[in-house]
């Protein structure tokens, strides 16, 4: 059973932190974004806790935490720190292995972590399977191809695509050129509430369950 579950996206905005939700919801999972940019906005884990409604999932605390919203390689930078990849994995290794647990990535695949190390190589190195969280926009068909092409072409694993936002015929091809199954989708919502991620997630739950055998 494959209980490390990344949420990488196409890009920036596509609704990570929502599918994030989403998942650690229909899985009752625990959930970890280590490393947060970008503190004046808020933690993405603390978004994550309010709209969680049931009392398991456990939401870890960031490894870095940095007021720069920018990459994590230069929001460090900018405050003299280095994100050393050793003390993320020391603290990954420190949760329970019985439970599954979704891990948020900031920003694509291709996001530097430091002055060596790219998101891609960080997942490589906690064993988490992938799922893609992608929404339609004008170069939204290039970015998911680039997304699934990097990940097929390291030998990650990729459980599926979770879309957002209003439905395009654009999601239709990219399943099929990729080869990558479709999750689920999540629809465009005026306000995402408890109530939103708790029907969002019942939907989720099935498809996610199988992936997890």
């Amino acid at each position: 059973m494959m209980n490390r579950i990344f949420i990488t996206g196409t890009g920036t905005g596509v609704g990570k932190t929502v599918t994030a939700a989403c998942v650690t919801e229909a899985l009752q999972a625990d959930y970890w974004k280590p490393v947060q940019t970008g503190l004046a906005e808020g933690t993405d884990t603390n978004t994550v806790k309010s709209l969680l409604s049931n009392h398991i999932s456990v939401c870890h605390p960031e490894v870095y935490a940095l007021e720069e919203p920018a990459s994590p390689h230069l929001a460090a930078r900018l405050e003299h720190t280095i994100i050393e990849p050793g003390k993320i994995l020391q603290q990954l290794n420190s949760f329970p292995t019985d439970r599954p647990l979704v891990i948020e990535g900031a920003g694509g695949l291709m996001v530097p972590i430091n002055e060596e190390m790219f998101t891609l190589d960080l997942i490589k190195e906690m064993n988490a399977g992938v799922i893609i969280a992608a929404r339609n926009y004008l170069g939204s068909i290039n970015h998911a191809m680039l997304t699934a092409r990097m990940l097929q072409h390291t030998g990650v694993p990729v459980m599926g695509w979770i879309f957002g936002g209003d439905w395009h015929s654009n999601e239709e091809d990219i399943i099929r050129w990729s080869g990558i199954p479709r999750i689920g989708r999540i629809p465009q919502a005026e306000a995402v509430g408890k109530a939103f991620i708790s029907e969002q997630a019942q939907l989720l739950s099935r498809p996610l369950y199988q992936l997890l055998q």
